[in-house]
């Protein structure tokens, strides 16, 4: 038997999804960019997805870009926004807790002039509005803050920072990777008035290899992908429309069953919790307040890589934080203010609509096994 608990890294495709995938592969095989019936039949794909995408956003479908993955949606949302306003300002406020895919795209920037500013948690583990309207001035010309934090589950003050800098800087342009956050909460762009996200199809039950960027009307992006102009000229390429027809499958799935999906998070968060409270020396790094669906921990005295595999041994998969770090010791927790020994035995556990809570249960009875060898070994 195996239990799957690193739904943050990557969920097991739905079965509408890939029945989606399969159809477009075997019938829909055109190339959409085709001006006979299967590329339209092929194009009626990507327009489905991206219809579908605009339902759940409250967004018109013409700005939604097909891309290849949330990493690709981040990259063209900061590099090409920067492209395109050259003369906005050289100053760009984000968090220290964001993606690599964000963190390494602005780094670049800093490379090439940008002043970068760093928002941090404080002391109490929480993101004040009030640091982000601190970092932010007139040379400032973006801001980017995730939704939901994918290692420990924080839920950042969006709702509250970005009415507050729209209000105090209009020209300010404003994007949010909701990858851990998208179809488990309801997110309205227009009424957030953002101008950029991002999402992935691989955390919602869609295939890996798809994503998607959101572009508010008016705002302008340089494409950092050239060839045949594909999505507007945002993204050439030839589409995968097969991962698009998957997408669309697993959006209206998370959509359809947003509220019981939640409550099924919370149910197994819930009873984790209550697992650990009676544990010896194993302690929760997530917030109470947090994003339901995962839960961060550490097992004081065994490091990270080697509890992980204890677990594996028992069929039972978490990970150690983000897959894109694979195994390095988090940034996140550090910027979180963690002691040292937290960090290095960390856990991420992150739950799918398909776990149950004899999963948590045969869990929790790993983890007391797994701490006690290893700290016996070690004299931990």
């Amino acid at each position: 038997m195996e239990i799957y608990l690193d739904n943050c890294a990557t969920t097991r495709v739905c079965d509408e999804a890939v029945q989606a995938c399969i159809k477009a592969m075997t019938l829909d095989y055109g190339n959409p960019s085709s001006l006979h019936k299967k590329g339209m039949e092929a194009e009626e794909i990507l327009r489905e997805t991206r219809r579908t995408a605009a339902g759940i956003l409250g967004c018109d479908a013409n700005l939604l870009t097909i891309t290849g993955s949330a990493t690709e949606s981040n990259n063209l949302a900061i590099l090409g926004a920067a492209a395109a306003y050259p003369r906005a300002g050289k100053t760009i406020v984000t968090t220290s807790v964001e993606h690599a895919s964000v963190t390494n795209a602005v780094r670049h920037l800093a490379e090439n002039g940008y002043n970068i500013r760093f928002v941090n948690p404080r002391s109490d583990g929480n993101f004040h509005p009030q640091d982000f309207l601190d970092a932010v001035d007139e040379d400032t010309f973006l801001l980017s803050m995730m939704m939901v934090n994918n290692e420990i589950g924080t839920i950042l003050p969006w709702q509250t920072v970005i009415p507050a800098l729209r209000k105090k800087y209009p020209k300010l342009l404003i994007h949010m990777d909701a990858v851990q956050g998208f179809a488990k909460y309801p997110l309205n762009v227009k009424r957030l008035d953002l101008d950029l996200l991002s999402l992935s199809g691989h955390k919602i039950y869609a295939p890996k290899g798809v994503g998607m960027l959101y572009c508010k009307k008016g705002i302008r992006l340089k494409p950092i992908v050239f060839g045949g102009g594909q999505e507007n000229g945002l993204r050439s390429g030839t589409q995968a429309v097969q991962l698009a027809a998957g997408l669309t499958e697993a959006m209206r799935l998370c959509q359809q069953n947003r509220a019981a999906f939640e409550t099924h998070y919370q149910m197994l968060n819930a009873r984790l919790r209550d697992k650990i409270a009676g544990m010896d020396r194993i302690f929760i790094n997530s917030p109470e307040n947090g994003a339901p669906h995962l839960l961060n921990i550490s097992v004081i005295g065994v490091p990270s890589e080697i509890m992980l595999h204890f677990l594996e041994s028992k069929g039972i998969f978490v990970s150690s934080g983000s897959a894109c770090s694979k195994g390095a010791k988090s940034e996140v927790l550090k910027a979180y203010g963690f002691p040292e020994e937290r960090i290095r035995s960390a856990l991420r556990i992150s739950f799918s609509k398909d776990n149950t809570l004899e999963d948590i249960d045969l869990l929790s009875e790993a983890l007391i096994e797994g701490a006690a060898r290893f700290r016996r070994m070690t004299g931990a």
